[in-house]
């Protein structure tokens, strides 16, 4: 493997680990607002590595070595600061026999591209039952509803049986735990741990690979949370569904987003510090200006994610939140988080108004459209680059990205393009 013409000379001649050193100390400074020595640059190649690498996706996922080959390679030929390859494992869902996701080769073709299967998989009836015991009703009639392997857990008593110790379990839970549809349950979370595990090893071994090739790995997507309107949303009661209790029972919904809020806050807390990781991932779906009202927003979204943001800075932790959609009417509210203490990925919000509202609180992420990155040409993504290091990088807290977590069907050259106009406009 060589190392693309697009590194800079005071790059020649440096080792892997100086290289890792700079790179990652270049986007520590720009998450934490301070001027790096030039605007730091991650590409989440994603999905392109199989186009890249001249092969399926599902090729890469079955072959976690080949993927990581396609990313290596993808870095040493683009050279940007940090790179991202493929996301996640489909093992797990077929394991599980999971019915929300679609993956290659499991529910799509051998090149399909990941999907969400959204329904509403808690009914508007469940809310009575989810605020009285979350947990049993996750358990006994929400996993059975959404992986198919184990629907057996529905012939297990109310858990809360259990707390009469010896005898609650002996009379109340042995016989159920005996039944072929439980056992196969336990099977199908057996299998599906021992794939996730696998799956995490496999991570370990990218992430020293990389290093030892001179780039550093993302620490964001270590542990992902959601808004709690959310995660009511995705996975619950999907968007129709909200709608309608933001009008027909608003007070369950909030009770509930009380619920889902501690439950994520505490999850991630304990999660974070046993892993040595701060960052926590916000991938925010539902609250943008094309989604929810503001009138809707400042009741049902805004406050609890707020108070969990809080609540996981006062933690120590930094979450790192992508605002997916339009947030140009909602920068405000950003504002009034603690300077230096997040980072805001954004999608399709106006940047440049953005370092004017918020540029002195949150660092700034984003600004390529991947739409440019497939169809453009090689001026407009030069000039576009230009305004973006000139502008949003205007005295730090900016780091370059594209617009989404994804490059599928980006054109190589238009991206290395923009790396290489990264590098030069990027300069302080």
């Amino acid at each position: 493997m060589t190392t693309s013409v697009s590194a800079s000379y005071a790059e020649l001649g440096k080792t892997p680990q100086q290289l890792c050193a700079e790179r990652t100390r270049r986007i520590l400074d720009a998450t934490q607002l301070k001027q790096p020595d030039r605007v730091p640059i991650i590409v989440r190649f994603n999905f392109m590595l199989a186009a890249l690498a001249k092969t399926t996706k599902l090729d890469l996922y079955e072959h976690p070595e080949k993927a990581k080959a396609a990313l290596i390679n993808a870095a040493l030929r683009f050279q940007p600061d940090a790179a991202q390859g493929l996301f996640g494992s489909p093992e797990p869902s077929r394991a599980l026999g999971d019915v929300m996701t679609r993956w290659p080769g499991y529910g799509l073709d051998a090149n399909g591209s990941f999907q969400y299967h959204e329904e509403e998989y808690m009914k508007a009836e469940d809310y009575d039952a989810f605020l009285a015991d979350p947990v049993d009703w996750a358990i006994r009639v929400y996993l059975p509803r959404t992986c198919k392997e184990l629907e057996g857990l529905k012939e297990l008593p109310p858990l809360a049986q259990i707390l009469g110790g010896f005898y609650g379990v002996v009379f109340s839970l042995l016989g159920p735990l005996a039944s072929p549809g439980v056992r196969r349950a336990a099977q199908a979370l057996a299998k599906a741990s021992d794939a996730h595990a696998r799956w995490l090893e496999n991570q370990g071994e990218l992430v020293k690979s990389m290093e030892a090739a001179g780039f550093p790995m993302l620490p964001f997507e270590n542990c992902g949370l959601n808004a709690p309107f959310d995660f009511m949303s995705d996975a619950l009661r999907a968007m129709r569904g909200i709608f309608l209790d933001m009008h027909r029972c608003p007070d369950k919904l909030l009770a509930a987003e009380d619920i889902v809020a501690r439950t994520q806050t505490d999850y991630a807390i304990a999660a974070c510090r046993a892993m040595g990781n701060p960052y926590v991932f916000f991938p925010l779906h539902r609250g943008s200006d094309e989604f929810i009202s503001l009138e809707k927003f400042e009741r049902f979204y805004w406050p609890q994610l707020k108070a969990m943001l809080l609540e996981l800075i006062e933690a120590g932790l930094i979450p790192m939140v992508f605002y997916e959609g339009t947030w140009n009417k909602r920068l405000k509210y950003l504002a009034e988080l603690p300077k230096g203490k997040t980072i805001g990925y954004f999608h399709r919000t106006d940047l440049f108004k953005a370092k004017e509202v918020i540029g002195d609180v949150m660092c700034i992420e984003g600004g390529m459209p991947v739409s440019l990155l497939v169809g453009g040409a090689v001026q407009e993504v030069r000039e576009h680059t230009k305004r973006l290091c000139q502008e949003v990088g205007k005295g730090g807290g900016f780091i370059m990205a594209t617009s989404t977590g994804e490059l599928e069907g980006a054109n190589p050259d238009l991206v290395q393009a923009w790396v290489d106009a990264t590098r030069e406009f990027g300069a302080y």
